[in-house]
């Protein structure tokens, strides 16, 4: 049986992991070479992974085996020594941001013990995200984009023209985008970033009201780790393009393809959230150099106590 808890002293150690993966991807900022800097946070993000003493095993990463030198799904990462962990990871959320020097750019993982994440493949997955504060259910993958709209309108005592819902700009989501608009509601659009995304739903000064529309699933559990912590409702789908991304399913244990997951579903115990930015954006500042120093800002949450951290770090370069 999984402990529950995640040591202080790793959880803490999940920050300067994070912070050594932003700051090698911010130094290709603005270079418009997408792979470089993944390859570059990837890098170091695995060197700090394995200075951590854990037993630790990717279970969302950046592909499998075959496709490494990625973080792949099932590789196994720390000293070897301490407890066996579970970790979900993205390097670099927002890829085309850094390249392109825009905002809203993170380094991003999540841990848990052992067992205790979805092992999903590397895939797309839909997915629906509200704050905390509604009735259980209120919005859901089974309902129309507008019905979701309407019900969350109602709870609130708002009009359908009040609710905001965030969407990633792209072409599979026009018939989501005509849903929402078909009942008044606005939609805030994003080049990139569904973490920072669905983490806005949990913040009213963002004026997001919920998330909505396909994105991979790596950024999923992240996501549903970061909600576990500090509160709300996610439901997710695997969206499956393939029969090869099918079986990628199949070898990691998922039987059910068209299964709708629960939060609770995603991430089943307690589980630390940790993202450093790269690129400034709305949820953290990014890499800034000095005279001689390097800062960062990372948000630390843990769903053990519902702590949430923000640290900032400066250190000689």
């Amino acid at each position: 049986m999984a402990e529950t808890n995640i040591d202080a002293a790793i959880a803490d150690a999940m920050i300067r992991v994070t912070e050594a993966a932003a700051i090698a991807a911010h130094q290709l900022t603005g270079r418009g070479d997408e792979m470089k800097a993944d390859q570059a946070a990837v890098d170091a993000m695995r060197t700090g992974l394995n200075a951590v003493p854990m037993r630790g095993r990717i279970v969302i990463g950046e592909g499998e085996r075959d496709e490494a030198p990625m973080l792949y799904i099932g590789e196994d990462v720390g000293t070897g020594e301490g407890p066996e962990i579970d970790i979900a990871l993205d390097p670099l959320e927002g890829t085309t941001l850094t390249a392109k020097a825009m905002s809203n750019a993170l380094s991003v993982l999540a841990i848990a013990p052992r067992g205790t994440l979805l092992h999903s493949p590397d895939v797309y997955m839909e997915k629906i995200a509200v704050g905390p504060g509604l009735p259980q259910g209120i919005v859901t993958l089974a309902a129309t984009p507008a019905e979701n709209v309407l019900a969350l309108a109602k709870e609130k005592d708002v009009p359908p023209e009040h609710i905001t819902v965030c969407v990633l700009d792209r072409p599979r989501h026009h018939e989501i985008i005509s849903s929402l608009r078909s009942v008044g509601a606005k939609v805030a659009m994003i080049s990139d970033g569904d973490i920072a995304g669905v983490i806005n739903t949990t913040d009213p000064s963002t004026g997001i009201d919920m998330y909505l529309g396909q994105g991979g699933a790596p950024e999923g559990v992240l996501a549903a780790a970061a909600l576990k912590c500090i509160g709300g409702q996610f439901e997710a789908r695997l969206v499956f393009r393939n029969d090869e991304e099918k079986q990628r399913a199949r070898r990691v244990g998922i039987q059910n393809l068209n299964k709708i997951y629960s939060l609770d579903e995603l991430v089943t115990s307690d589980t630390v959230f940790c993202a450093t930015g790269v690129t400034k954006g709305g949820l953290l500042d990014g890499v800034v150099y000095g005279r001689g120093t390097v800062e960062t800002e990372t948000l630390i949450m843990t769903s053990s106590d519902h702590s949430v951290r923000r640290v900032r770090t400066r250190r000689p370069v």
